[in-house]
């Protein structure tokens, strides 16, 4: 009896022993290894709709960390708020031959406010993990549950998720009943959907890739988005706190936020409709009289965002942004809405995802997850015009490189609209800059510089602007740390907010020692006033093509006066490069004691083949070259 007892636990031990998934890192595979930071040994993620009310996302992780840049691959974030609870956390943490080291649990997870320095009302927090293993390579395994109360939005599926991340083995499940009806996009997946029945007859759409390489980080490389695997779900029916509503399209989707999320939020006072009448009055032109409005907001309210329940997709009621004068990107947009209705201008409530890259809503699958901001645009007649809402200074009509440039959705009275925001070209981004110095035989250098920033490069003195002079001085003398020694007697900063904004900047200064002075020659730097950083690391077997996010011009020209009785001691600089993503001159002429430097630089964005890189790496060295020269004058 007692043998058969010890077969019995010795066959049990070894079930128990088949059944643990081995994370010995020398199990890998060997072509899995190139370019990756860390590598996920499995990964089984499902989603499981019950209700429209009741989503279940399991998700269960097994990854190796190679190196120190994988630790913040590892790390585990998990959102939650009150309509989205977490069930429990369990981990274990291995070493590289795949033996235990320790367990941890959601008590040892950090638990803070999601909240930033700019919300008012966020009832957001996030749980997170970062394993203190001291020691690589290392595994960590680990294994949550929650529960959100609604059907509107999903996580999107992204096994591969960073650049560095290579996958042996990872499954998505979406799993729902037959009548809950669902819309799929796969992008660059290498394989399709397999569409199931489950034995208590829920429908189960699953996806599974396996031994994916890992993407080098590389410079210049478009959107993650274009390259990297991703699965989006959008429902044909849901419910988002205690709202219904159904769409397939966009259209739909704008038609439903139009009607359940914006409609009856736009009444202002009766005092506060006859105020904006009596601000307008007298100003026929439309877009004048949306200009009065616009700014009148901008001085009446400021940005606090407001992140609570529905409110997370539903605007303050204008008559409240009226009476706090605060608001997120919703309620300010809706207010701006409400004062505009007062004098019958009409405007729409748009949906984009901000950022300084650009991000285009996709035109062939909406989704209500794709956007993270609102801006307002008013539809004139061959004069569309879009309005940044949350901020105090922007100008009426720019939005800068924080939305320009994308696809966004219009949520009108007749429903959703895709519509692109302004692309500011590189010729409108300008910067152009003219200096005048004297270069005394001391070699100490005194003069003026005129500078004027447009387009996307309006805001480029955006955050020195309100500061006291003294700190005004202190900033600029970082921008123009070229110049060693350097005191700025006199300066002026004025922005002129037209549609298309100016920033010019004035500035009288002088320098002691600019010139160095050896044995009767002079050594000083060309260009002090625009230097173009290192330029990117080489590559070869790119893998992205090459992409430009925003295009750019400079400007400059520098006329010295100089010694009498100089001549050059070195080569001229002579340099005229032309490439289809950009364009540099460099060009210095010397008559008597004057010597006049241009300089121009423009960049030109969009994507480019791969095979352009190694091109675009000798375009940035040669800028950065000829930035760096140093004139050599002596005695004729």
């Amino acid at each position: 009896m007692k043998l058969i007892y010890l077969a019995f636990l010795m066959l049990m031990l070894s079930v128990g022993t088949q059944a643990q998934q081995n994370y010995d890192v020398s199990l890998i595979p060997k072509d899995l290894l190139p370019y990756a930071s860390a590598v996920i040994r499995n990964k089984d993620v499902t989603i499981e709709v019950k209700d429209v009310d009741n989503t279940i996302y399991h998700i269960k992780t097994a990854i190796t960390v190679l190196n120190k840049n994988g630790d913040d691959i590892a790390r585990i974030v998990i959102w939650y708020n009150k309509a989205n609870s977490i069930k429990y956390i369990k981990g274990t943490t291995y070493n590289e031959f795949g033996k235990p080291m320790g367990k941890f649990s959601e008590k040892d997870f950090s638990d803070v406010n999601a909240s930033n320095d700019f919300s008012l009302f966020e009832d957001s927090r996030v749980k997170h993990y970062i394993p203190s293993i001291g020691s690589y390579p290392y595994t960590i395994e680990y294994e949550y549950e929650q529960r959100s109360k609604q059907s509107l939005n999903f996580d999107d599926w992204e096994p591969n998720s960073f650049d560095g991340l290579a996958v042996e083995k990872s499954t998505f499940s979406f799993i729902c009943k037959p009548e809950f009806k669902i819309r799929y996009k796969e992008i660059n997946m290498p394989s399709s959907v397999n569409i199931s029945t489950t034995n208590n007859g829920q429908n189960n759409y699953t996806w599974h890739v396996e031994n994916v390489k890992a993407i080098r980080d590389e410079p210049y490389s478009p959107n993650p988005e274009q390259y990297l695997s991703m699965v989006k779900i959008a429902p044909e029916n849901f419910e988002y706190e205690g709202i219904k509503g159904s769409f397939t399209n966009w259209r739909e989707l704008g038609q439903w936020t139009y009607d359940k999320l914006l409609a009856d939020r736009k009444q202002l006072s009766t005092e506060t409709i006859q105020h904006v009448k009596e601000l307008t009055a007298g100003i026929s032109d439309p877009k004048l009289k949306a200009k009065k409005i616009y700014e009148f907001m901008q001085s009446k309210t400021r940005y606090i965002s407001v992140q609570v329940g529905i409110g997370g997709y539903q605007p303050m009621l204008a008559a409240d942004v009226d009476k706090l004068n605060y608001g997120d990107c919703k309620g300010l947009v809706n207010y701006t809405q409400a004062l505009l209705k007062a004098v019958d201008i009409d405007s729409w409530y748009c949906v984009v995802e901000a950022g300084s890259r650009k991000v285009s809503l996709l035109d062939n699958f909406a989704s209500m997850n794709q956007g993270n901001h609102v801006i307002l645009c008013l539809p004139f007649k061959n004069d569309t015009t879009f309005l940044e809402c949350t901020s105090q200074k922007i100008p009426f009509g720019f939005l800068s490189n924080f939305t320009d440039d994308r696809t966004v959705l219009a949520c009108t009275p007749t429903g959703g609209k895709l519509i692109h925001t302004p692309k500011y070209a590189a010729a409108i981004n300008l910067q152009e800059r003219r200096a005048n110095f004297t270069i005394d035989d001391k070699g100490a250098l005194a003069g003026k510089i005129s500078t004027t920033f447009k387009g996307t490069q309006y805001d480029n003195r955006e955050e020195i602007i309100d500061e006291p002079l003294s700190e005004k001085i202190t900033l600029l003398k970082e921008i123009y740390s070229s110049i060693n020694n350097l005191n700025i007697k006199k300066l002026d900063i004025e922005q002129d907010k037209n549609i298309l904004p100016v920033t010019t900047e004035k500035l009288e200064i002088d320098a002691r020692e600019y010139a160095a002075i050896d044995n009767g020659k002079f050594y000083f730097s060309l260009n002090p006033l625009n230097h173009s950083g290192r330029p990117p690391r080489d590559i070869r077997n790119r893998y992205n093509p090459v992409y430009i996010n925003n295009g750019y011009t400079d400007v400059d020209e520098i006329n010295y006066n100089l010694p009498e009785g100089y001549r050059i001691d070195s080569a001229p600089l002579n340099i005229s490069i032309d490439k289809p993503f950009g364009k540099f001159t460099a060009v210095m002429v010397m008559e008597g004691n004057k010597l006049v430097f241009k300089r121009r630089l423009q960049l030109i964005s969009g994507t480019y083949d791969k095979n352009d890189y190694s091109e675009l790496v000798n375009f940035y060295q040669t800028v950065f070259d000829a930035d760096n020269y140093n004139v050599a004058l002596v005695k004729k």
